[in-house]
């Protein structure tokens, strides 16, 4: 094999050289500036991304407080409005019992002199039954038409003798 002669190891041992150092300078002026440039683009482009990922958090961050915010600005509108429907329900069944025991009230009182009404009445005509029947009962059996005064007289002090 020709590569093993060692005749021919020391010239093979310098074009080794010379081609090292040919690769070396040709990757250390093209190809390693381009990697770098590669990985520097691939690192800004990730830390773009982190920035951007943490604005996105903050901006979630604050959305998410907002929309708490306005959450709690809703339930605190409705607990106001349905405590304000409640009192003003309230307001307005009072408001209605109020008419209706003043109404009760009225017709209560418009019963009750509609009774003493009928009351004295009743008794007006108790008087008047009583004379007719008395002069009726004091005739069938005393055969005479009895005086009215002293039938009158009569009825009014058993009435009241009742009371």
């Amino acid at each position: 094999m020709p590569q093993l002669a060692i005749a021919d190891f020391v010239p093979q041992l310098v074009w080794l050289a010379i081609t090292f150092i040919a690769l070396y300078l040709a990757m250390w002026r093209v190809a390693i500036p381009r990697i770098v440039d590669v990985l520097e683009e691939r690192q800004r482009r990730i830390d773009d991304d982190l920035m951007r990922a943490e604005s996105l958090k903050r901006e979630a961050d604050e959305a998410l407080a907002a929309y708490e915010e306005a959450l709690g600005e809703a339930r605190a509108n409705a607990q106001r409005t349905a405590s304000e429907t409640r009192d003003a329900i309230k307001k307005q069944a009072a408001d209605r019992e109020a008419e209706l025991d003043e109404a009760l009230a009225k017709e209560n009182e418009a019963a009750s002199s509609r009774i003493r009404a009928a009351q004295v009445e009743a008794q007006g005509n108790i008087r008047e039954i009583a004379i007719d029947a008395a002069r009726a009962v004091t005739q069938r059996l005393i055969g005479t038409e009895p005086d009215d005064g002293a039938v009158g007289a009569a009825v009014d002090a058993a009435l009241e003798g009742n009371r």
